[in-house]
């Protein structure tokens, strides 16, 4: 599924410059409608590109499709529409020249707003007022920076050094300049984003979580992000809400101004993975699948209310929300993916299992046909007394190493 969408994607990548669809060239789509509207040109989703987001993202996924299947025939077959998306990072992604991946949009039937919260109202700041574009996302620089990461060592992989060494640089450079400029001192979180004239949105949100997936920030920063994000005024017990009930614009129903979002949170948990912070993971992950268990056939929606579970004892529905979702249902096999510390390197027939663990509600978890390049395996993890998860390897197919790893990884 991945390598069809992948090539989808590509195949719609943007070619011109055209205002009316907020395309430029190698920008990945947003979205594609079809219909009478459609056709006679009213809307502009013909397709639309008004994301930041899907460019850097689909990078990403080349580098994750990879290292799952040991395979770089997909990654030089699309070698041109990925040297396009980094040219539209650089140049049309910056259109302020400051280094950063942001949005500004051209259409007059556009989205305001072009990050995964991409509501009018979404993006704001401290005092309740609307960001100016052009808007840097926090969690879109993190997506660079994994973009750039990952494809550098597949690109060294094929034995394009001297291009995984830039794009190594270039990551390292970001970083620095990142760090600087997104930290906000006196709420120990980074910002929601940069926006007209470097000025930062200085609120609590969920966003600075979906950057930590990447590994951009700093470690000690990282641990005091998770802190203001596991705080009563952000968890809910269910989930992280996508604005702190602190904040001006909170809304517990509004639709990305305190609601959560199960794609977020697994994202979040990802992210709090990659610097150590396993217990917080375990509560992300264990309240979103304690929240599925309140929805029908435990199918989870893709976004539900923003209340605490000391204000209702089950999560409140949405008025309006998908369900069932894509986003919302592929939160779940991440989740699993990111706690049993499952990190493929097809390409030299390995699985390494690293600190895997489980939300305290979870006893023992078996995965079942496993694939990883041209082999799979099956695998069980059980709670111990201690508290320790025991992994045990119950049937291997193929040639596959699996790795079980107890050592403390931290993005760098």
């Amino acid at each position: 599924m991945a390598e069809q969408t992948l090539l989808l994607l590509a195949k719609y990548q943007g070619r011109e410059v055209n205002e009316w669809r907020d395309e430029q060239p190698g920008k990945i789509l947003h979205e594609l409608r079809v219909g009478e509207l459609a056709h006679l040109n009213e809307i502009p989703q013909t397709p639309y590109y008004g994301s930041v987001d899907s460019t850097p993202l689909f990078l990403i996924l080349v580098a994750r499709y990879s290292k799952w299947t040991g395979d770089l025939s997909l990654f030089r077959e699309l070698k041109e529409p990925i040297q396009k998306a980094f040219d539209w990072i650089s140049q049309y992604g910056d259109e302020s020249g400051h280094g950063y991946l942001e949005y500004n949009s051209k259409s007059s039937h556009g989205l305001g707003n072009q990050g995964w919260k991409d509501s009018g109202d979404s993006i704001v700041n401290a005092d309740g007022t609307l960001c100016q574009p052009p808007i840097a996302l926090v969690e879109v620089q993190g997506y660079v920076y994994l973009a750039k990461t990952s494809m550098a060592d597949l690109y060294e992989k094929a034995g394009e050094t001297k291009i995984a060494h830039g794009l190594r640089a270039e990551a390292e450079e970001l970083k620095k300049r990142f760090e600087r400029d997104f930290w906000v001192e006196d709420k120990n979180i980074y910002a929601l984003a940069l926006q007209s004239g470097n000025r930062p949105a200085a609120v609590v949100s969920s966003n600075p979580g979906q950057m930590l997936w990447s590994g951009i920030a700093d470690p000690s920063r990282a641990t005091k992000t998770a802190e203001q994000l596991m705080s009563a005024e952000m968890f809910t017990s269910w989930g992280i809400r996508t604005l702190s009930q602190n904040e001006r614009r909170y809304n517990p129903i509004g639709y990305h101004l305190g609601t959560v979002w199960p794609h977020d949170n697994s994202i979040i948990a990802a992210g709090f993975r990659n610097y150590g912070l396993d217990d917080a993971a375990c509560k992300i992950c264990g309240g979103i699948v304690e929240a599925a268990s309140h929805f029908s056939r435990h199918r989870l929606p893709e976004v539900f209310s923003g209340f605490s579970r000391n204000q209702f004892p089950t999560p409140v529905r949405y008025p309006v929300a998908c369900h069932p979702q894509a986003w919302a249902a592929g939160s779940i096999p991440f989740m699993i993916e990111s706690l049993l510390g499952l990190k493929p390197n097809a390409f030299e027939n390995k699985l390494r299992i690293v600190r895997p663990v489980l939300p305290i509600s979870v006893q023992h978890l078996e995965l079942h046909g496993l694939k990883v390049g041209d082999s799979s395996v099956d695998v069980r993890f059980e709670r111990k007394p201690t508290g320790r998860i025991a992994t045990s390897v119950i049937k291997v197919q193929g040639n596959l190493e699996v790795d079980v790893s107890e050592e403390m990884q931290r993005a760098a």
